[in-house]
């Protein structure tokens, strides 16, 4: 086997390897926990300001593990979870815990906490109330909400 072929075969071992890892965290219950999340904290204080979802937009858009997803995709589903609080804030925040409880104990749930967080100081005021849907979030998921400065 020549240097080259030598040296194409295990670029190529490397890029698939890397691929693989990708794909174990770009996947679309990741997303929806993230919107999910992101749409309690907004609605927390009883309005969803642009600032907010700017920055839930933006962060999608540089996140390596969520920047793979449709930015129609994302709108339809963080206007499916504020519709569910619009008509329910208590219905709405259970189906959110339910949908963010499904990374309990893994490595994402981290990412979802560290998210809600930016999106809570997004308008420049992480206020009681977000605080509150951010640590309660942390209950879901088995985090310890001091970790995060809550």
């Amino acid at each position: 086997m020549s240097f080259t072929d030598w040296l194409t075969k295990n670029v190529t071992e490397a890029r698939d390897a890397l691929n693989v890892e990708i794909t174990k965290f770009k996947s679309k219950d990741l997303l929806e926990a993230v919107i999910a999340g992101c749409a309690l904290v907004a609605y927390a204080d009883g309005n969803v300001s642009a600032e907010e979802k700017q920055k839930m937009m933006g962060y999608l858009k540089n996140s390596d593990q969520l920047k793979f997803f449709d930015s129609g995709e994302v709108i339809r589903i963080f206007q499916k979870y504020v519709g569910k609080f619009e008509f329910d804030a208590s219905i709405g925040t259970g189906e959110v815990m339910q949908v963010v409880g499904k990374f309990r104990g893994k490595p994402q749930a981290q990412l979802v906490v560290r998210v809600c967080c930016a999106i809570g100081a997004a308008d420049g005021d992480f206020d009681a109330k977000e605080k509150a849907v951010v640590r309660r979030m942390c209950s879901e998921l088995g985090l310890n909400p001091s970790d995060f400065n809550l």
